[in-house]
């Protein structure tokens, strides 16, 4: 009689410059909606973990903010520090490249602080979707190859070649038992997962250096038979911002509320109420 092979888990970093597609691929491996994803750079504030259960073991995806070192702020500072913390205590790291970008001083930087670390390393070259005169840097990157285990190019927005990366990840990950318990998706609570999808539709909906100004608390969260109804507030640090977030008649924060209202319908299955309040406090960036 063959011996059922040893459970792996392990926790398994997403590492890369900001906008390379992280969140789209901890998404598309865990197989549902957990992370923001926008197209601006450093959506992504928390090292948020994606769990994946499989007959293999349990793979826990850690997303983490881009690597970005060209904006000098409080909030780049902290993100930064979370993207180096995201890489201790780990058992594998996924560094994630844009071929569409050249190898710039973020790569470099991200670069240096992976061959500080003894951890496997996968090399994944996403946005193979692209056409091909978009991929010019491809073959730049190709040459790092030796300095990873493994090297993958695929699509984590079209979902293209994902097993033959997670069977390499389960491959590599040690024997042990599962960190989370089955079902459980995410460490985010409610209220933070609630948090990133309005967030997200922030990004979306606002453009230049506003987002990056905001922070979203939800406060209350009602179950109701038929409802939940959902109370949030996003913080700005500018009253300036606030009136462009509110908009014209109140049209941009209508906008807001019933993009992300729809999204949280599909995720519940269930009707949604949210209501949505702007405040200004400049020290929000403290409490992130």
């Amino acid at each position: 009689m063959r011996k059922k092979p040893l459970a792996k888990s392990g926790f398994i970093s997403l590492i890369g410059r900001s906008n390379v597609g992280k969140s789209t691929l901890l998404n598309a491996l865990i197989g549902t909606k957990i992370a923001a994803v926008t197209e601006k750079p450093q959506t992504t504030r928390n090292n948020i973990h994606g769990v994946l259960n499989t007959e293999s073991g349990q793979a826990v995806f850690v997303d983490t903010p881009g690597i970005f070192k060209h904006k000098k702020s409080l909030m780049s500072s902290i993100l930064l520090k979370r993207a180096r913390e995201a890489m201790q205590d780990i058992n594998l790291i996924l560094y994630v490249v844009d071929p569409s970008k050249q190898i710039g001083a973020e790569e470099r930087y991200s670069l240096s602080l992976l061959r500080k670390t003894e951890m496997p390393k996968i090399l994944i070259i996403n946005k193979s979707d692209l056409a091909e005169k978009e991929k010019k840097y491809l073959e730049d990157y190709r040459e790092l190859g030796s300095e990873f285990q493994s090297v993958f190019v695929l699509s984590a927005l079209k979902l293209r070649h994902l097993k033959p990366l997670l069977d390499k990840i389960f491959e590599l990950l040690p024997a042990g038992e599962p960190y989370y318990e089955a079902g459980q998706l995410t460490n985010l609570t409610s209220k933070n997962w609630i948090a990133e999808i309005i967030r997200e539709k922030i990004f979306n909906s606002l453009r230049q250096e506003v987002p990056y100004s905001t922070h979203v608390e939800v406060e209350q969260i009602e179950e109701k038979p038929t409802i939940t109804v959902i109370e949030a507030t996003i913080f700005t640090n500018n009253s300036h911002y606030k009136k462009i977030i509110i908009g014209q008649q109140g049209r941009t924060i209508k906008n807001i509320g019933a993009s992300a209202r729809k999204e949280l319908e599909i995720a519940l299955n269930k009707k949604v109420y949210l209501s949505l309040e702007v405040e200004t406090d400049k020290h929000w960036e403290k409490r992130v």
